[in-house]
């Protein structure tokens, strides 16, 4: 199996999605936004769409329109203060219909199918080149804007009057998560893309630790996840994203599973 290059180019890929994926992804279910994720996964499917219908590639397309999305997520939040679940319908519904209306027109030349479940066979070597660069990129601004985005995401107000560009912050995110989006949607799929961003972090949150232990064990349960979802999946020959998002239920599921039991061992223990 890992002797095809097809393989190869998807565990490449993989790789740096498992890793990206959970870092964007703390942050978003910390500040309770993991809904966005979702949203901004369909609007990649415009984006596709957009990029295949003008013969661009179709990650460039995806990353470019849902960058937009997600900065008229952050622009509409000033006037949507209370009703983030309303601004996401509105993005979702200018998604979707756009989708929509171009698959429907006749005039997108290519099957953008592939794109929706996930497939291994078409990762190609451009596609891995801009994985590697939306990947380095993302990681590098983490980096740099770590303390401060942690500051947001805890509390929101405190840091506006700390002093952090709270605004600037939320739109450079934004952008971070529509990279995380568009270099996953060829191994995931779009219909279950936001899984990898959400499922891994809610599966470390359930071991209580601190910031940083949570999301070392956000990558590893990602790198779990995604790999016994790839190769899995070569051998049932069934879409990758669908049953990489199957294999994050069952581990999370094993984890609430086995603190229980912890759990109930140390009362019993205790009494």
């Amino acid at each position: 199996m890992l002797s095809y290059s097809f393989m190869q180019n998807a565990i490449f890929v993989s790789i740096f999605i498992s890793i990206l994926c959970p870092c964007i992804g703390i942050f978003l279910v910390l500040r309770r936004y993991s809904m966005i994720g979702d949203t901004l996964s369909h609007a990649s499917l415009a984006g596709i769409t957009i990029g295949l219908m003008s013969g661009q590639n179709p990650i460039l397309g995806a990353f470019l329109f849902t960058s937009v999305c997600g900065a008229l997520i952050e622009f509409l939040r000033s006037y949507f203060k209370k009703y983030t679940d309303l601004i996401l319908t509105i993005v979702l519904s200018l998604s979707v219909g756009t989708a929509i209306t171009i698959i429907s027109s006749g005039k997108l030349h290519a099957n953008a199918d592939s794109f929706m479940f996930g497939s291994i066979l078409t990762v190609t070597h451009f596609d891995m080149l801009m994985v590697l660069i939306l990947s380095f990129i993302s990681v590098l601004t983490l980096i740099f804007l770590y303390h401060q985005m942690i500051y947001i995401a805890y509390d929101e107000e405190a840091a506006k009057i700390a002093g952090v560009r709270v605004r600037l912050i939320n739109y450079v995110f934004s952008i971070l998560v529509s990279a995380a989006i568009s270099v996953s949607i060829r191994i995931v799929g779009v219909l279950v893309l936001s899984s990898m961003i959400a499922l891994p972090v809610a599966t470390a949150l359930q071991l209580g630790k601190g910031f940083k232990v949570t999301l070392i064990f956000s990558i590893i349960f990602s790198v779990t996840d995604i790999m016994l979802g790839l190769f899995i999946s070569y051998y049932l020959n069934v879409a990758p994203g669908g049953f990489t998002a199957l294999i994050s239920v069952a581990v999370l599921i094993l984890v609430l599973i086995t603190r229980h039991i912890v759990s109930s061992l140390r009362r019993t223990h205790t009494g």
